[in-house]
């Protein structure tokens, strides 16, 4: 359950290292709360630091810091149950920073997603996760 000034990690290679969260973009459920699969619009809180050499570079790093951009949430720390009966929980909560057009900004996921983002239509990031639970 991803809230309004919500903290999140950034789990692509993007160059955003931390997000806030500043508005849940979806129907009028939930009381603008967002879980696995949900767009969220973020402002990055920190980023990774640019070289002199990577400014130059075509393959320069895509956000600063203060870049308010969307993201998906990909793992969430509040426990979200399954149609068999489990509860899958993750240790911390995760997104994927997206462009206008829905596409994902970043080229490599480094870590667990959830599988629920299949069932959502974000097959994308579940065939470059390393690892789907």
């Amino acid at each position: 359950m991803i809230g309004l000034k919500g903290c999140l990690n950034v789990i692509d290679n993007s160059g955003a290292l931390l997000v806030e969260c500043v508005n849940v973009l979806k129907q009028k459920v939930n009381n603008g709360w967002g879980s696995v699969g949900d767009e969220i619009v973020c402002v990055v809180k920190q980023a990774r630091p640019i070289s002199e050499a990577a400014q130059a570079s075509a393959t320069a790093v895509k956000v600063r810091r203060g870049d308010v951009r969307r993201a998906v949430i990909v793992r969430t720390k509040k426990p979200v149950r399954r149609p068999d009966g489990r509860f899958i929980r993750f240790d911390d909560n995760a997104v994927v920073l997206l462009n206008n057009k829905r596409e994902m900004l970043g080229t490599r996921i480094g870590g667990v997603v959830s599988a629920d983002l299949r069932m959502k239509g974000w097959s994308k990031i579940v065939s470059l996760a390393p690892k789907v639970v």
